[in-house]
């Protein structure tokens, strides 16, 4: 680890008394960026830290500072190869199946698994609190029972069900009138009766712990400490009401330490508009889109990055004189000089690009993102067109989010307001709090 900076030291004089935190978590992809910029941030405020993660994690864990444990009792993610994704939600063709795998081998199958190690961790490390993903019910459920205080960390948009938001998964609108609410309740209670499916299951799980029943897996989420939201208010839709637990505390967009360092292969002044074009960085076999953004690039007058991912070879792309490809470049680097972003919608770059003030072509291809690029089209920050789209239709969106002006004025609208949910980030506070009020002492 650096030495610490003044500031830092600043906030180590002025934090609550040391407290240690046990972060449970899972790698998958976007996901892991924010966690770990939280734990850099609680270890630089005097905390002692620890990640139960994947294996693949390690390195970046240790690099920010804190102790790492592996997960030993579900199948193990030594890298992060396609190979060795645990939901491989590429091969699925249905929502319906995408939400069965995840029930099957995230949220529900593994729980036991899940919470047996978490409770092995526990004895060897005495924390104050856990703090874990909204989809390891298993570790909520092991913290419990223990009686160990729990947190959520959502590194993205709320996932389950709120009033007055459109159902997660298909990427609608808010609802306008009657039909639009039908349409709602009838997709919330599909998934929900899906997820429900493995009710039976989860709660063998509770009374192998020691815990009573519940009615759906999705209630062990209030049964939690709190419930942090890590995006701004002003992207998601906003609900009626939300219940007590949960709270929004802003995004988190610190680059991942695995980028490469940036160096142009363009002259500084080189007056050609630049189009960052950023994807997934694990595998959503998103090569062959790709390929038809860079061939839609290619004819454009434009300067392009292609940041292809760790998860792709770059021999796999055709070559063209205006198209730097590369495995991974700082999107803080280089979104300051961008004019537009090519994305597949997921949450780290959506946030990242709208706190930079740049607009967004939004080519969702499931997870998240679908919701994602709909708030980026509600704010009139972007377009959002499917990913088999053709070479033709890319490059005309390219050539409207940089030719009609309201999208770039939007984006910067909702990037000011970003930005400051980003300063006035609440979440190590949150957890340093209730730690503070744990009943379990270190």
């Amino acid at each position: 680890m650096q030495n610490p900076t003044f500031e830092e030291i600043l906030a180590v004089l002025a934090a609550p008394s040391r407290r240690r935190l046990l972060f449970a978590h899972w790698e998958g992809g976007g996901n892991t960026p924010p966690v770990l910029a939280i734990v850099k941030r609680l270890v630089a405020r005097g905390h002692e830290v620890r990640v139960l993660s994947d294996a693949c994690n390690q390195s970046e864990v240790e690099a920010a500072g804190a102790s790492f444990s592996s997960w030993t009792r579900i199948p193990r993610r030594m890298d992060k190869s396609a190979e060795s994704d645990l939901i491989k939600d590429w091969e699925l063709r249905s929502p319906l199946s995408l939400i069965a795998r995840l029930r099957d081998r995230l949220f529900v199958g593994p729980a036991l698994e899940f919470a047996q190690d978490l409770l092995d961790e526990l004895q060897r490390f005495l924390a104050d609190i856990v703090v874990t993903s909204e989809m390891l019910l298993g570790v909520m459920a092991g913290a419990e029972s223990v009686g160990v205080p729990c947190v959520i960390l959502s590194p993205n948009i709320y996932l389950f069900p709120l009033p007055g938001v459109p159902p997660f998964g298909p990427g609608l609108q808010p609802a306008r009138g009657p039909l639009g609410r039908i349409r709602d309740s009838l997709v919330r209670n599909l998934s929900f009766k899906t997820f429900g499916k493995g009710t039976t299951a989860f709660n063998a799980t509770r009374r192998a712990l020691g815990l009573a029943p519940l009615d759906h897996p999705f209630h062990q989420v209030t049964r939690v400490a709190k419930h942090l939201v890590l995006t701004s208010p002003a992207f998601d839709f906003p609900a009626t009401s939300l219940p007590p637990h949960v709270q929004y505390t802003g995004p988190e967009i610190e680059d991942p330490v695995w980028v490469e360092p940036w160096r142009s292969p363009w002259r500084n002044d080189d007056p050609r508009p630049l189009i960052l074009v950023a994807f997934s960085t694990t595998f959503q076999n998103q090569a062959p889109i790709l390929r038809r953004i860079i061939t839609a690039l290619s004819t454009l007058a434009v300067r392009a990055v292609v940041t292809a991912g760790p998860a792709l070879s770059l021999e796999e792309f055709p070559k063209m004189e205006n198209v730097f490809i590369c495995s991974s470049a700082p999107h803080s680097h280089l979104l300051p000089h961008a004019a537009a972003v090519v994305t597949h919608a997921g949450h780290g770059t959506v946030i990242r690009s709208l706190a930079a003030g740049v607009p967004l072509l939004c080519m969702p291809m499931g997870r998240d993102q679908n919701d994602n690029a709909a708030r980026v089209v509600a704010r009139g920050a972007g377009l959002r067109v499917g990913p088999r789209s053709k070479e033709t239709k890319i490059r005309q969106s390219i050539q409207e989010l940089l030719e009609s002006p309201q999208y770039l004025e939007n984006a910067r609208a909702l990037g000011k307001k970003i930005v400051e949910d980003i300063r006035n980030s609440s979440t190590v506070e949150v957890l340093e709090e209730v730690a503070r009020n744990s009943s379990r002492k270190a």
